[in-house]
């Protein structure tokens, strides 16, 4: 097939699928393509949008259960463990960016442990109190040991 035919895109006059892009541009501030195309049986003038279509992505919790995913919680969790701390939100924003762009690759499922371990990897680079605030939610910390056994981890890992 020549440059500049599509096969599949018909014509909204005539049914023709046999159509040809005049002119290609991004639209929506580059979250589409505006296309200008011609039928090549009837010569219609029409215009198509091509957009990247999301996949919904699911969380799956240790108890089975599924949610949406939510970038709002992350952006939360890591938040309230940066409290006080020198953690801007510019870098807030990248690593719950980062979180998300890592579980959408990964898969319309993601789990909830993956997830955890993600902002944990994060925040260890950037803030280990931050760290230790996250883990102390997310490993369901109730005693002091449980701070000392993850100072230890920590030391050790550096």
């Amino acid at each position: 097939m020549p440059d500049g035919y599509a096969v599949g895109v018909h014509c909204p006059s005539c049914g023709a699928d046999d159509t040809r892009v005049a002119d290609s541009r991004t639209a929506s501030d580059g979250a589409a393509v505006r296309r200008r195309r011609h039928c090549v049986e009837c010569g219609h003038r029409f215009t198509t949008f091509e957009r990247v279509e999301e996949v919904p992505l699911c969380v799956v919790k240790s108890d089975g259960r599924q949610e949406p995913f939510e970038r709002a919680k992350i952006e939360s969790g890591v938040r309230a463990a940066s409290k006080g701390r020198s953690i801007d939100d510019d870098a807030i924003a990248v690593i719950v960016g980062e979180i998300e762009d890592e579980a959408r690759l990964s898969g319309p499922q993601v789990s909830s442990t993956q997830l955890g371990v993600a902002v944990l990897e994060r925040l260890r680079s950037i803030d280990e109190v931050a760290y230790l605030r996250f883990a102390s939610v997310y490993k369901n910390f109730d005693a002091a040991a449980d701070f000392h056994r993850e100072i230890e981890l920590l030391t050790k890992a550096d």
